[in-house]
């Protein structure tokens, strides 16, 4: 009888930085966001509305790092990142972005963007995972603001998901904005993926405003894999951090 290959588990966090600035940009709160992502010591973390670069903030916040975001996110914690620049402005730029414990064998940015739409992009890191025969696909996503856009955007990502070879694990985690709660069942229809917290209580976390979060905008979705401990984070200890409340979850492959 064939032995059965031992499964492995690895953490997934999402959040989105806010572009590293507390709720209503009164504070910049980067270096107390670094210090409170790596308290969570998640193997893998999708970042959402993550800074680039900025020409003028440099010159007024203290404290400002001479790296992008995500480079000082990712800090001497996280071996390898990657990063997919959305909205472009005249100051500079901003998107989502991945950090991994494990090596990103390769990473694209897919343009989900609708019209002349706000830029919208979809991170997708093929992450070799050391104890697992097959790649994690990563994904990082953030969706458009109108309804119309959304259901448009699903529909790439679905199609971009069922393009991976068949079986290899897939987590797909960021801000949907999805407020009227209509992205998990047309995501599992049309590409097979499951909400861990939906599936664990039923409907997606709340997380949004941080403060006192009243809608359920981010999400975890997963195929071929499982999860457990779908965690909203302590609010006490991120609430001052961010506009979202993080999500954290173990992923069993």
């Amino acid at each position: 009888m064939p032995q059965k290959t031992p499964s492995f588990s690895l953490k997934i966090l999402t959040i989105n930085t806010h572009k590293g600035f507390a709720a209503f940009n009164r504070r910049f709160m980067l270096p107390e966001l670094r210090d409170a992502v790596r308290t969570v010591g998640a193997d893998i973390v999708c970042l959402q509305e993550v800074l680039g670069a900025h020409d003028v903030h440099p010159l007024r916040v203290e404290n400002w790092p001479d790296t992008s975001h995500y480079e000082f996110l990712a800090d001497a914690m996280w071996d390898d990142y990657a990063y997919g620049r959305n909205a472009v402005y005249p100051e500079g730029h901003h998107g989502n972005a991945i950090l991994s414990r494990y090596p990103i064998a390769q990473f694209d940015n897919h343009d989900i963007s609708v019209g002349s739409s706000e830029k919208r992009g979809l991170l997708h890191c093929r992450i070799d995972v050391p104890e697992s025969p097959l790649p994690v696909h990563a994904f990082c996503a953030h969706l458009g603001l109108k309804e119309a856009h959304r259901q448009a955007q699903i529909a790439m990502v679905a199609q971009i998901i069922n393009a991976l070879p068949e079986g290899e694990p897939v987590v797909l985690a960021g801000d949907f904005n999805d407020w009227r709660q209509r992205a998990s069942a047309q995501l599992k229809r049309a590409a097979g993926l499951e909400e861990i917290f939906t599936r664990a209580r039923g409907r997606p976390a709340r997380t949004f405003p941080a403060r006192f979060p009243l809608l359920r905008l981010d999400r975890i979705y997963v195929k071929n894999a499982h999860a457990s401990r779908p965690t909203a984070l302590a609010l006490r200890h991120w609430r001052h951090l961010s506009d979202h409340a993080p999500l954290s979850a173990e992923i069993h492959l």
